[in-house]
């Protein structure tokens, strides 16, 4: 299974200005297939390194969560749909 799915947390190339080095991270997940494969890389944070202090800033994906909210908005809906006409049936 682990040759299959893989999880890893990547940091991309530090960016330098002035006493200021900001290095990206991000949550990488590789699906391989015996005909190909699925890669998902999303940014979860930034590290901030200056004067010899290391600060994390994550990343909030608020558009995940929106949709996330909408799907959960729609399957109450049709919960209710179905618990309704269940109702009426009998």
């Amino acid at each position: 299974m682990a040759a299959l799915i893989e999880r890893r947390t990547t940091a991309g190339p530090p960016i330098v200005v002035g006493n200021m080095r900001a290095t990206p991270q991000a949550r990488v997940v590789i699906v391989r297939l015996p005909f190909g494969g699925f890669v998902w890389h999303r940014p979860t944070s930034v590290e901030i390194e200056r004067d010899g202090r290391v600060e994390r800033l994550r990343i909030v994906n608020v558009t995940r969560i929106a949709q996330i909210a909408l799907w959960a908005c729609a399957l109450a809906v049709l919960l209710a749909q179905a618990m309704k006409r269940e109702g009426a049936r009998t």
